[in-house]
């Protein structure tokens, strides 16, 4: 039964069990992922670093709609220069000027970007990026390393058994998938240059991409990427960088501006728009070209709302100096929260960068660990603050709301540590164990 205060959350998921499969539309939004029966579900209405849900409750949000919102909810500056292209019209029977505008941008902050495609979200950006890439070389075979969506080049990884296991989170079946791409895509383990080099040798010159999440949480192995780029190079095999949720936060030209190593090929999507649909593919010219000639097209892709929120938000991230406020922020983050840790007298850490803090319980038994995660999501979302897996910080994120959610977190820890001293954490635990956990393999 849930908590009374979520109760027209909790009939209205009851209603959307009928009628939606899985209830989302993003894995990471399902309410079995949260604490089921405590945490909220269903919004009515969000700003800044805030959302209300359906039953009038006020929450702290530390997910940022897992990643789109960068300056934080209905920022003023972004929504003028949607409605604005509203009034205008959302689509054209002819081009719109604002893509011109918004490709060039991204050409003079990221560099790798010499063209771009765009599309409306990053499964499509990484799935038009594969198609390039196998275009350019003339090659099928894909090597990946991290999350890239949702469709058939990706997820005919697991034809063989779960190969995205331990890269991802149990639950990506290949049902629906053909047969026939078994083969062309593996995975491979984030770190490690020997086992990438033994890959591209043992698949010499069938090898089209090497698609990767270049680095999220933590700064990647010295020397790691310049290793990829070299492989790359030697292998003649298209460098990917899948930089979805890595774009914008840690520098505004991504993970490539921040270590130097520039790949062939991007795709970002996310923060690229704060919360309005947009993706895009950009990249080396030779690379690029070749899209002109393939069937990469949809009548959304030239939708004008998106691509204005893109330029407004490219616009407020350097006018407001975006990186600079979450290397303060986050690093102010992780300090409150390790302060927490410590008053708790709790074996608990927040480590990560400072855009993409994560809190890390020191728990070896995995089912006790799910138990502490799922009572960390309970407590804190009952005082009013969403934060579990999944930190993204945006503008409105400062040092009050920080310090708001340190005085919540330090409850929860405080609860956390009673429950495992007295070994009663089944008592405490009001929910079921969170599901579907999103393991991600690049760090």
């Amino acid at each position: 039964m849930a908590d009374e205060r979520i109760k027209k959350s909790w009939e209205l998921y009851s209603r959307a069990k009928q009628v939606i499969p899985g209830v989302a539309q993003l894995i990471s939004r399902r309410p079995s992922r949260a604490a089921l029966g405590v945490s909220p579900i269903y919004a009515y209405r969000a700003k800044g670093c805030r959302i209300w849900d359906v039953d009038g409750n006020e929450y702290i949000d530390w997910h940022s709609g897992y990643g789109p919102i960068v300056l934080g909810y209905c920022d003023p500056v972004v929504d003028a220069a949607v409605k604005d292209q509203i009034n205008r019209a959302s689509i054209y029977s002819i081009l719109d000027e604002g893509a011109v505008y918004l490709a060039e941008e991204l050409r003079n902050i990221i560099p790798s970007a010499e063209m771009v495609r765009f599309c409306k979200g990053g499964g499509e950006a990484c799935a038009i990026a594969v198609r390039i890439a196998r275009a350019y070389t003339g090659r099928d075979k894909v090597l990946c390393c991290g999350y890239h969506g949702w469709h058939d080049w990706y997820l005919a990884a697991n034809l063989k058994g779960e190969q995205l296991s331990e890269h991802l989170f149990n639950g990506i079946e290949p049902m629906g998938v053909p047969q026939a791409l078994v083969g062309t895509i593996t995975p491979f383990s984030y770190g490690s240059i020997e086992i990438l080099s033994k890959l591209l040798e043992e698949n010499s010159d069938q090898v089209a991409c090497i698609i990767m999440e270049p680095m999220r949480s933590e700064d990647p192995p010295s020397g790691y990427l310049q290793g990829v780029r070299e492989l790359a190079d030697r292998h003649n095999v298209v460098l990917i960088f899948d930089e979805v949720s890595s774009g914008f936060r840690i520098a505004l030209g991504g993970v490539q501006e921040y270590t130097g190593i520039i790949p062939d090929l991007t795709t970002f999507a996310k923060a690229l728009s704060n919360g309005y649909a947009l993706g895009a593919v950009v990249g080396r010219h030779d690379c690029m070209a070749v899209a002109e000639k393939l069937f990469v097209s949809s009548a959304y892709w030239d939708d004008t709302i998106g691509i204005a929120a893109g330029i407004a938000t490219l616009k407020e991230l350097q006018k407001r100096e975006a990186v600079s406020h979450f290397l303060d922020v986050g690093s102010y983050f992780k300090n409150r929260i390790n302060e927490a840790a410590k008053v708790a007298n709790l074996g608990v850490r927040c480590g990560g960068t400072s855009a993409f803090p994560k809190i890390l319980f020191d728990i070896k038994n995995p089912i006790l660990l799910k138990k502490v995660e799922t009572l960390f999501t309970q407590e804190n979302a009952r005082q009013g603050i969403l934060l579990g897996g999944g930190i993204f910080l945006n503008l409105s994120h400062d040092s009050e709301i920080v310090d708001r959610t340190t005085e919540i977190v330090t409850n929860s820890f405080n609860i956390i540590s009673r429950a495992l001293e007295r070994e009663n954490i089944d008592e405490v635990l009001e929910v079921p164990i969170q599901s579907e956990s999103f393991r991600r393999l690049v760090e």
